[in-house]
Formats: structure tokens, C-alpha cells, sequence
């Protein structure tokens, strides 16, 4: 399998916002340290970690919505870690992000084919795809006309999903877009993002905290502590022998079912 991305001693610090002096610039602390790793191309990757593990920014760093500090990031042999916004801007169509939040995400002012054609037409892809993408995602063509507050949760987070795959993506990052849905809800969006990948030909990295979510989805995991990577495998593999002490707690953590558990 040939890797869409390479990422090699990947470093992110951002300014510490809580410590910022009265004057000059705010101390910087380090988010990510030294992340290298690959996705080969049609894997779907979970991302996972507790709160303040770097998940997010690391995701964030593979869309370039962030530039590292150091390392390269390779998207299909193209260094994209440091790649200036006029030469990133062509190469923005074939990465997209689905946000955690679809309300706000999405611009409450604009209709959803409002939404769904603003990126094609800036790059000059056919608008017509905006009713196509709602058609895979499995909502009517009428919410074309619908304001996000007219939609549900599930509603507005098929069409945050629709307008990532309108630009026909290599990739999608996909940033804990279950978390704040029900348990039904969850499940439709997972079943419609595994249909998505096959049909698709997608490569999908799934952020998560949740281990039980990531285990449906993913083939493979990558567990995040404290900014670095403590363990990168195959799912049935760590789920079954996992080697480092920080995913057997994250593991431990997941809720199981216990029938002889009495109701309260």
C-alpha cells in the first residue's frame, strides 16, 4: 500500500495564551513532539487520547490549518509542512476536515446550498455537485434550501460531511464528529462514513476519544499521550495484546455491557 502521507519528527508549539506577558510576545509550549508516522492510502487511521494529547492538533497540522514548527509533512511526496498559502491553496481541495461542531461550522446566514457550493466555486469545480454530495450523504435535495437551525444534529453533521466530499478528497480528517450525537445517531453517521471510504476511495483519520467508536471504524490506531505517540497498530492487535501502559487505561475505560449487572 503506497503512503499518502509521510510524517517525519513532527514539532508543534503554539503560544501559551494563559501566561501571555504585558509585554512582547507569550511563551510557546510544545503540543507535538517529534511525530513520525505514515497513512497508506485508502486506510481509515483512528487518532486517539485522552483530553490534551495532541489529537486535534495534529489533525489540524495534517490539513494545514496550522503550520508545524519542525518536520515535513509529505502529502503524496509533496512537502506540505512549511508549503507557503499561494502554493498550498491548489492542493486544499484533495484534504478536507469534517469539524466537531456542525453548528458551528456551519455559517447560520447561508442556506446549505449556499454552504455546499462555496468551495466548489472557488475551485472551480461544477455546482452541481452540491446535490450529489447530498445524495451520498442521505439527506433530499430540498435541504438545499434549509438554514443549518432548521436541521438536527445528525442533519447538519451529514451536510458538514457532504461538504467535505463535494471536492472528491484523497483525504478527510475527521475530528470526534459522534461526539456530540446520540447513540443512534452515532451509528448512522459510522455506517455512512464506512460507505463513504468504499465508495469514495477515501483515506479517512478519525480523531477520537472513544475507543468503542474507533474499534467499529478503524483498521488501524494511533494513541497520542502527552504529544507523542505510544503506540501505532492494528486495531484487532491493540485491542487484543496492547504493548503500552497508557492504551491498556485508555482501554480499561471503555464501558462493557454486564448482564449480570443489576438495574437500578
Amino acid at each position: 500500500m503506497a503512503d499518502l502521507y509521510s510524517v517525519t519528527g513532527l514539532h508543534v508549539s503554539l503560544a501559551d495564551m494563559t501566561r501571555k506577558p504585558l509585554l512582547g510576545a507569550a511563551p510557546r509550549i510544545g503540543i507535538l513532539h517529534g511525530l513520525t508516522f505514515a497513512i497508506g492510502r485508502g486506510e481509515v487511521v483512528g487518532i486517539v487520547g485522552g483530553s490534551g494529547s495532541g489529537k486535534s492538533t495534529l489533525g489540524r497540522a495534517l490539513v494545514r490549518l496550522l503550520e508545524p514548527t519542525a518536520g515535513r509533512i509529505l502529502f503524496d511526496g509533496q512537502d506540505i509542512a512549511h508549503l507557503p498559502e499561494p502554493a498550498l491553496r491548489p492542493l486544499r481541495r484533495r484534504f478536507q476536515m469534517i469539524f466537531q461542531d456542525p453548528l458551528s461550522s456551519l455559517n447560520p446566514r447561508q442556506t446549505v446550498g449556499t454552504i455546499l457550493r462555496a468551495p466548489l466555486a472557488l475551485h472551480g469545480l461544477p455546482l452541481a455537485r452540491a446535490a450529489e454530495a447530498l445524495d451520498a450523504v442521505g439527506l433530499p435535495r430540498a435541504h438545499l434550501a434549509r438554514y443549518p437551525h432548521e436541521l438536527s444534529g445528525g442533519q447538519r453533521q451529514r451536510v458538514g460531511i457532504a461538504r467535505a466530499i463535494a471536492l472528491r478528497p484523497d483525504f478527510i480528517l475527521a475530528d470526534e464528529i459522534v461526539s456530540g450525537l446520540d447513540v443512534s445517531s452515532q451509528a448512522q453517521v459510522l455506517a455512512l462514513l464506512e460507505t463513504l471510504v468504499r465508495d469514495f476511495s477515501l483515506t479517512l483519520a478519525f480523531i477520537s476519544h472513544d475507543l468503542s467508536v474507533v474499534r467499529r471504524l478503524c483498521t488501524r490506531i494511533i494513541v497520542l499521550h502527552q504529544g507523542r505517540i505510544v503506540e501505532d497498530a492494528p486495531a484487532a492487535r491493540l485491542f487484543d495484546a496492547p504493548k503500552a501502559e497508557y492504551t491498556r487505561m485508555l482501554l480499561s475505560a471503555i464501558p462493557l455491557p454486564d448482564p449480570d449487572q443489576p438495574w437500578d
